[in-house]
């Protein structure tokens, strides 16, 4: 792939990206199975790794996922090409907001905005749900009905979910947590 197309993909992702990083996962995941670049499972160990680093879920994909399909100035090209969209956007805003966001169209624009972002993060959180804990969504081998869910990688989830709801941590400890479970039971 060349730097100018990977640059464009990355500035498409990152134009349509709105509402944070998590809404970047299904638009990464669409060109990342579009240009064969990963296969699912690669994708989401990806994800898990940008989740794990600090920074940004969609710059630490941008970055990865640049560097390895290209080499550090993919990494670098893609990392910008995202990255652009949001630097031009702010700018105009920056410069207009101010006297268009008393408007109702552009009061209703954002109004909406907000259950559609709020629909991509789910779709990101539910993808990697499956991937984490249903071995099926990846291996649809035998189908049999002890591949239908890792006993291990659900309890871990569990134990993680409950833990965090009742005692409300820092999600820092989780992600320890997660990372010592999994090397103890997986």
């Amino acid at each position: 792939m060349s730097l100018a197309a990977l640059f464009f993909e990355f500035f498409k992702i990152g134009l349509f990206t709105i509402g944070g990083g998590l809404a970047t996962l299904p638009l990464l995941q669409d060109a990342a199975m579009t240009h064969g670049w990963f296969t699912l499972e690669q994708f989401f160990q990806m994800v898990a790794v940008s989740q794990s680093t600090p920074g940004p879920i969609g710059i630490n994909m941008a970055t990865y996922v640049g560097f390895e399909t290209v080499g550090l100035i993919g990494g670098i090209v893609a990392t910008a090409g995202l990255v652009c969209p949001s630097v031009i956007i702010i700018l105009l805003v920056a410069k207009f907001f101010f006297h268009f966001n008393e408007k109702p169209l552009v009061r209703s624009a954002f109004l909406g905005l907000r259950p559609a972002v709020t629909g991509l993060i789910a779709t990101a959180a539910f993808n990697v749900l499956l991937v984490a804990v249903f071995p099926w969504y990846l291996y649809k081998e035998s189908g049999l009905l002890s591949e239908l869910f890792d006993p291990a990688r659900l309890g871990i989830f569990v134990v993680i979910l409950t833990s965090y709801l009742y005692f409300k941590k820092h999600p820092a400890l989780y992600i320890v947590a997660g990372a010592i479970l999994g090397v103890i039971f997986l």
